[in-house]
């Protein structure tokens, strides 16, 4: 497979999708927002959005299966399967907020070998492919430097309707205000991702995810020199929940301090 060749068709599919999502955005009403869950939220611009993007897939990679968000396919393939967020961020969407974006991963083999995310607010495109370097809107990115959590900036997701863990993570924010240049939260963890890849934020932590949140964006993250792992160092962070990714210059440092705090 032309892994190259296969990220850049999804590309052209995202901005698809991230072009009908900012059309739509200025006509969504409060009756055309369902809940899901305790504050978990989706539009008929998520749903139509995933329509598109599940059927140009098809057409691209009719072979794959697909792990989609609001379900409108969901099927595992052999071989490739698509993990497909088709606006993450819904509810800074709904909002009228920035960062929103579109997600896709393919995997082969259960090994993702193509991310793409495109943040619709600024226009940005971030992407990679297998053994290819990760990029954000043609040029080459790489995650940061930084050697010391002390001098790192962390991005983080605040739990919605799992707290089951509150008063860890509470602890943990506490900790890293202390003991870095700060925290923020954007409400899109497939945009910290890939911030964590270009190096605007060191690392990211977050519990209560999908794998459609963070498919696309921990792959860009390791292409870009990045490191991810779960909150006990494991593999399991794209099915497992939760997720620690980091520049490789801090990441013992880092993942150590979430894993005792999250504990």
């Amino acid at each position: 497979m032309n892994y190259q060749k296969i990220c850049q068709e999804t590309i052209g599919i995202a901005k698809k999708a991230g072009n009908f999502i900012k059309t739509e955005r200025k006509k969504i009403t409060a009756s055309d927002i369902e809940t899901k869950d305790k504050n978990d939220f989706v539009t008929y611009v998520d749903k139509t959005a995933e329509r598109l993007i599940v059927d140009k897939l098809k057409d691209l990679l009719p072979e794959s299966g697909f792990i989609a968000e609001e379900n409108s396919e969901t099927y595992r393939g052999k071989k490739y399967n698509w993990i497909i967020d088709p606006l993450d961020g819904t509810t800074n969407f709904i909002h009228g907020l920035y960062p929103h974006a579109v997600s896709i991963a393919l995997q082969e083999d259960n090994q993702t070998v193509v991310g793409v995310v495109y943040e619709i607010g600024f226009d940005e495109c971030f992407y990679a492919w297998k053994n290819g370097g990760a990029y954000l809107n043609g040029e080459a990115i790489h995650v940061s430097s930084k050697q010391k959590l002390s001098n790192s900036l962390i991005a983080t997701g605040f739990p919605y309707k799992d707290f089951g863990k509150l008063a860890a993570f509470m602890q943990s924010m506490s900790y890293f205000m202390q003991h870095s240049h700060g925290l923020r939260r954007l409400g899109s963890a497939a945009t910290d991702l890939a911030y964590v890849a270009c190096g605007r934020f060191e690392a990211f932590y977050e519990y209560n995810l999908s794998p459609w949140d963070v498919a696309a964006g921990a792959f860009i993250v390791e292409e870009a020199g990045g490191l991810n792992c779960d909150f006990s160092g494991g593999n399991d962070y794209l099915f497992g929940k939760e997720i620690i990714s980091s520049n490789a210059g801090i990441f013992n440092e880092f993942s150590k301090a979430v894993i005792q705090l999250m504990r």
